[in-house]
């Protein structure tokens, strides 16, 4: 590690020790060049995966583009902002842990898609209406159909579909 004082790189860890958390682990450091002593702090990186766009492009994941996608859906519907924010952060969490490098976007898709048949009927509707690009009422109908027979697919069920 770098001293952040003089630029040395002979530093010396001299106490270390885990947050509360237990998520990350703070580093006292001494620089053997200059004496001067800093903290450094050490976290795990968790990296969303790349999103493959159906034309083949590849963008970042964002949790600011999946908010968007849910307030769309939900607009003028009674679903609380902390409900939404924790269906973002269980998608969120689902793609970390499955540790792929990239998933298709059609996947983002159906976990929002489970999400929103969870908060909100309604959203459901609107979303699966543009995501599946409905082109007639039977259409919806079918949906409709489909909502008052199915049961409620896990969200684990969404990965083992075959593509």
């Amino acid at each position: 590690m770098k001293c952040p004082f003089c630029g040395s790189l002979d530093t010396q860890v001299i106490d270390s020790r885990v947050n509360e958390a237990g998520d990350a682990i703070r580093r006292r450091r001494r620089c053997a060049a200059c004496e001067k002593r800093f903290t450094t702090w050490e976290t795990a990186e968790l990296r969303p995966p790349q999103i493959v766009k159906s034309n083949g492009m590849r963008e970042d994941f964002s949790s600011t583009k999946l908010h968007e996608g849910f307030r769309r859906a939900l607009h003028k519907r009674p679903v609380p902002t902390e409900q939404v924010d924790a269906a973002v952060e269980r998608i969120r969490q689902k793609l970390l842990t499955r540790g792929a490098r990239e998933v298709p976007s059609r996947e983002i898709g159906e976990l929002v898609m489970h999400e929103l048949k969870r908060l909100d009927k309604i959203a459901y509707i609107r979303f699966a209406s543009v995501y599946k690009s409905f082109q007639e009422p039977d259409d919806f109908r079918e949906m409709l159909q489909d909502l008052e027979r199915a049961p409620q697919a896990g969200v684990d069920d969404l990965f083992d579909k075959p593509a």
